[in-house]
């Protein structure tokens, strides 16, 4: 355990003299000499018997880090978080994040003591049910009444609550007058051992404290148990120390499973912070006043009938009445409800009162939250683009930077790569703390709109979720990077989509055309894995024009991320045949021939080699040939069967070939060949142009392998159905 530091200590103490809290008498005392009121003693039973039992009842679940939680949530849910239960999503609620997401019956418990409608007690004994209807499933969900974020795996909730804490400030210094402070709210994040060993959390962590967002507070639910046994067997840091050398207050509460008042302290002492974000050590036990009280046991199972039994008669409860809770413990959480209808009542008062002084911004205000773009958006794209080759990652920057410019609701951010991704627009301002003075002279303020993430593609795209979650589409993230660190990133993103989130990534460098930085940068299986991701526009587009309509899909996909997938190299510029409107139908005919031999389809940046080699076969080889740009195989999905059958010209029985230099996986739905990768190999460290030689990426390499390909299905020797990979 880490030393604790005097002036940090917020010590139990007075609570054993004082004998009071909130007028109440003391009634018990706990095994470490707290002080209990008789009113929090029988609020803290009753949780945990309750936990207790809803684990018990199906014979599953994660009772034991809840149970040691308990003086946590009561301290937080009844005295110091400010929020409405009748109304969740009240706007300058405060944000409550579950990090450690496999406790969630500390969530769903409090959800429903403190009175949200929708966790009745029938719906908060569905966990672990069979039950399709269930409000309580095995981690929190974001569609859920009062979950602000899905949490599951470890690491990604605190580094939501950083995004969410970063919007919270973005907004307040967007909006917020003198006298007229209407984005107030504070993030608080409950995490265990397990998230403080992750990656992405340290990563977040890290920038939180760089940005010295004192509007958060972790709160560490200290156990010293993973599931393994005790953290000792892989982790002995100083954690206190850690945290303060990452720039945050740190408080420690000793008796964690006890001390409300102590917890009470330590919150309001973080709400109060004027400098750096507070991180809130509490010891606690895992599993407490169980039959396996601090082991490794007491966190994944349900302990047993015996020893819940046993439990209930240690506490004073009958052991044959399940799921008890009280009338004083109902009394407890009675005055919750009216306490936020008044916050919100207050609230709508100020809004009123801002609306009088500050008119256009109100309405600004109310058209953010409401996630309305202006009505013209769109037209601040060009409708035409240089002639010359151009790199689809620079002509991103085309498309997007004059929107970005004007759109105040898109905040972007890239993983150290300004340079490389095209992203900063004219007179662009930083996301920093005002304070900050940089040796490289970039500083900025909290009403910036972009954001250097450093070099941390995971976090970025975890905090992208926490600002896209903090109101939907009152702010619309955009992150930016190398394709290839998009593996990095890949928990992240598919948090976001799991959580139908409005978040746009802007993944460059995206083939083997990238170049000398070799296999580790070429990205030659990740297409197939974000295209097989649900809830996803993976967009490749082939020139500046198709970028447009790769830009105006992920822009108009308000709930759903997109990748937005770009080439370093520069491809030629292909318009008029490509069309930003073919690509929001994920595929669309560029060269039609209606008695055609042969479809290639082409993708991204070689889009412009599929028509040479259309050129090529009807030159050489007297081939019939359409050619099909496929930039986004999800939105062609959307497309009717119709158009998805003459776009393939399905009906015909002619041959369908992709050409693209990734790994063909997914390709076999549209097609009947492919020109691609080895799935055995990765790339090779050569410039661009001869990388694609190298992989036989040209013209003529390709040419005889489409007919020898063509050859052999005359002959039989490739039958109906089978998928043919032509590679190297």
């Amino acid at each position: 355990m880490s030393p604790i530091a005097e002036k940090d200590l917020i010590s139990h103490e007075r609570l054993a003299t004082s004998g009071k809290i909130m007028g109440k008498s003391t009634g018990a005392e706990s095994k470490t000499g707290s002080r209990l009121t008789a009113e929090h003693d029988l609020v803290l039973r009753t949780f945990r018997l309750l936990i207790a039992d809803l684990c018990q009842q199906f014979k599953g679940g994660h009772p034991g880090g809840a149970i040691g939680m308990a003086a946590i949530g009561v301290a937080l849910w009844k005295y110091v978080m400010r929020y409405s239960p009748r109304h969740p999503d009240f706007f300058n609620r405060d944000r409550f994040v579950l990090s450690n997401g496999h406790t969630c019956l500390f969530q769903y418990t409090f959800l429903h003591l403190t009175g949200y409608e929708a966790m009745t007690l029938d719906q908060l004994k569905s966990y672990h049910s069979s039950r399709e209807d269930a409000l309580c499933p095995g981690h929190p969900e974001i569609e859920h009444e009062g979950i602000e974020v899905t949490t599951g795996p470890l690491g990604q909730g605190i580094s939501n609550a950083v995004g969410m804490a970063m919007a919270t400030k973005h907004l307040a210094a967007e909006f917020n007058r003198p006298g007229h402070d209407l984005v107030t709210n504070h993030t608080w994040c409950m995490i265990g051992d397990a998230c403080l060993q992750e990656g992405v959390a340290l990563e977040a962590i890290s920038l939180a404290g760089h940005f010295r967002l004192n509007n958060l507070t972790v709160i560490y639910d200290n156990n010293q148990i993973t599931c393994d046994g005790s953290v000792d067997l892989t982790n002995t840091e100083d954690v206190n120390a850690k945290m303060r050398a990452c720039g945050w207050d740190v408080i420690d509460v000793q008796d964690g499973c006890y001390d409300v008042e102590g917890i009470i302290a330590a919150l309001n002492k973080a709400r109060a912070s004027e400098e750096k974000p507070t991180f809130i050590n509490v010891r606690t036990v895992i599993g407490v006043d169980s039959a396996v009280a601090g082991s490794a046991v007491a966190h994944g199972a349900a302990f047993g009938d015996k020893a819940v039994a046993d439990m209930k008669r240690a506490y004073g409860f009958n052991p044959d009445e399940f799921f008890v809770i009280p009338d004083a413990v109902r009394e407890f959480f009675a005055d919750i409800r009216p306490r936020g209808q008044k916050l919100v009542e207050e609230w709508n008062r100020k809004l009123d009162a801002y609306s009088n002084e500050y008119p256009e911004l109100a309405a600004e205000f109310e058209a953010r939250r409401n996630g309305q773009l202006p009505s013209d958006w769109s037209s601040l794209i060009p409708k035409e683009f240089p002639s010359k080759d151009t790199a689809t990652r620079a002509s991103s920057g085309l498309v997007f930077n004059p929107i970005a410019e004007k759109v105040k609701a898109f905040m972007v951010g890239t993983a150290d790569l300004s340079p490389s991704v095209n992203m900063i627009w004219k007179g662009k301002e930083d996301f920093q703390h005002p304070g900050l003075r940089t040796q490289c002279g970039i500083n900025g303020s909290y009403r910036g709109r972009y954001i250097h993430y450093g070099i941390r593609e995971h976090a970025m795209a975890a905090i992208a979720n926490g600002l896209a979650a903090y109101s939907p589409n009152t702010i619309i993230p955009v992150t930016s990077s190398f394709f290839m660190f998009y593996l990095y990133a890949a928990p992240g993103v598919r948090m976001g989509a799991l959580q139908h989130l409005h978040i746009i990534h802007h993944a460059t460098h995206d083939s083997i055309g990238m170049g000398e930085d070799g296999p580790t940068h070429q990205p030659i299986e990740l297409a197939a894995l974000y295209r097989a991701m649900p809830n996803l526009l993976y967009i490749r587009p082939g020139d500046s024009e198709e970028t447009a309509g790769a830009w105006m899909a992920a822009i108009e996909a308000t709930h759903t991320p997109s990748i937005i997938s770009t080439s370093r190299h520069a491809v030629r510029q292909l318009a008029p045949k490509t069309s930003r409107d073919g690509v929001r139908r994920g595929a669309y005919v560029i060269e039609e021939d209606a008695d055609a031999d042969l479809t290639i389809l082409g993708v991204g940046a070689e889009l412009g080699l599929a028509l040479d080699l259309a050129a090529r076969l009807r030159e050489t080889a007297g081939l019939r040939v359409r050619v099909v740009s496929f930039p986004c195989q999800r939105l062609f999905e959307k497309q009717s069967l119709e158009y998805r059958r003459q776009t393939l010209n399905r009906a015909s029985g002619k041959p369908t070939i992709v050409i693209e230099p990734y790994a063909a996986m997914g390709w076999e739905r549209y097609a009947d060949a492919a020109v691609c990768m080895s799935t055995d190999r990765f790339g090779q460290s050569l410039p661009g142009p001869k990388a694609y030689d190298y992989f036989g990426f040209t013209v003529d390499k390709i040419v005889p392998k489409i007919q020898g390909y063509l050859a052999k299905r005359k002959a039989g020797d490739i039958l109906p159905g089978e998928f043919y990979e032509m590679t190297r």
